[in-house]
């Protein structure tokens, strides 16, 4: 028997999306037809029945994301996929899933807005709400790609981080992103790390569906394995009933808190470019780090001390990464698609300690390489914007 062989193949992002979710052993997606997510479905729609996964189009968004987390309660690894309009109807039931610690997937391929906006164009004026769309004070977990094979890599990752912390994990995608072909090399899905949710080691008399281990994650059994459930939006105990006690209350937000900031380490993730000797970088995500790197080379070849840091994780915001190239260099770019969502997290780490330079975009084009280069100049000659 021959030893199976890694290929090469052309793919664009939505498609090198739905080889990560198969790869992590995604078995069950609900969701509605929109623009530019809409080959996420398309291609779901015929892989998921080959592996004895369930594909469901549903009536709206509301219902695609309640069908998800029914599905991993159920004890599938499940995910939808959507763009801003339909990431806008998601976020009460997103709400749900956090305080119910459901683990799933949502990817919103980002585009123009407000409302319906620019279907066909780019954009990332969706960050801050995927931080902050659904209401309370609660942690997430938000990851961006920029390439096809990020687009791989990190659609596996965040089934890992959603198994492993029982939370819904958000990838942010965007138009040029999701549409952009390359060739890539992906791994054999024998050469993937695939991380499974815990699964409780205690007789069902025993179970308490919400008692955290050392790191604060319950284990969790599926509705199938005979453990007894109670699952609510409402503030619970460690059995799931409802709880208005204070201390319990308390001890409810801190633990949904703790389970993620002792997870940073794992959790947040960056790429980093000519870094080491930077005297100014940029940061970047999604398809605008694409020009950035271009930029930041051409800007090494003029002699130009440029580095990129690109975010991969965009929140928890990594400040601890961060945080150390904002007191090496003099200043620091911030190109993105929108009026300043990420500057403002930089702003917020950076406490003046350079420059913080915004670069903002919103009529539905690129950034493009010389636009950053040409700022990039500008900041080497100590002309700030």
């Amino acid at each position: 028997m021959t030893e199976a062989k890694r290929k090469r193949c052309l793919l664009q992002g939505n498609e090198a999306i739905v080889q990560g979710a198969l790869a992590a052993r995604c078995r069950f997606f609900a969701g509605y037809p929109i623009t530019p997510a809409s080959e996420i479905a398309e291609q779901l729609s015929v892989r998921l029945p080959a592996v004895n996964g369930t594909f469901i189009q549903m009536e709206d968004e509301i219902a695609s994301i309640g069908a998800v987390i029914g599905a991993s309660l159920a004890g599938v690894k499940a995910m939808t996929a959507t763009s801003g309009p339909g990431f806008s109807l998601m976020q009460e039931n997103l709400g749900f899933a956090c305080a119910a610690e459901v683990p799933c997937v949502i990817v919103n391929v980002m585009r123009g807005g407000p409302s319906t906006g620019l279907p066909t164009g780019p954009a990332q004026g969706d960050v801050q709400m995927a931080r902050w769309g659904t209401h309370g004070d609660h942690p997430v977990i938000v990851l961006a790609v920029s390439s096809v094979f990020d687009s791989f890599t990190v659609t596996v990752k965040a089934f890992n981080l959603a198994e492993k912390y029982r939370v819904p994990v958000i990838i942010l995608s965007d138009e040029v992103v999701a549409h952009t072909r390359e060739s890539v090399e992906l791994p054999l899905n024998s050469e993937v790390k695939v991380v499974d949710r815990i699964a409780p080691g205690m007789p069902p008399d025993w179970y308490k569906p919400y008692q955290g281990d050392a790191r604060g994650v319950p284990p969790m059994a599926a509705f199938s394995d005979g453990y007894r459930h109670h699952v609510t939006g409402l503030v619970h105990d460690q059995d799931g009933f409802p709880a208005q006690d204070p201390q319990e209350v308390e001890k409810f937000h801190l633990r949904l808190s703790m389970k993620i900031t002792k997870g940073l380490s794992d959790i947040q993730m960056t790429k980093k470019f000519h870094m080491d000797d930077a005297e100014l970088f940029v940061v970047a995500c999604g398809s605008v780090a694409r020009s950035a790197m271009r930029a930041v080379k051409d800007a090494r070849k003029a002699g130009i001390k440029a580095g990129l840091l690109q975010l991969i994780t965009l929140f928890p915001f990594p400040r601890r990464i961060l945080t150390p190239y904002l007191q090496q260099c003099h200043s620091v770019l911030v190109p993105e698609l929108n009026l300043g969502q990420i500057s403002r997290e930089v702003q917020r780490v950076n406490q003046g300690q350079c420059a913080v330079v915004k670069q903002n975009r919103v009529d539905g084009r690129l950034i493009t390489p010389q636009e950053i280069y040409n700022r990039l100049v500008k900041l080497s000659t100590g002309r700030v914007g």
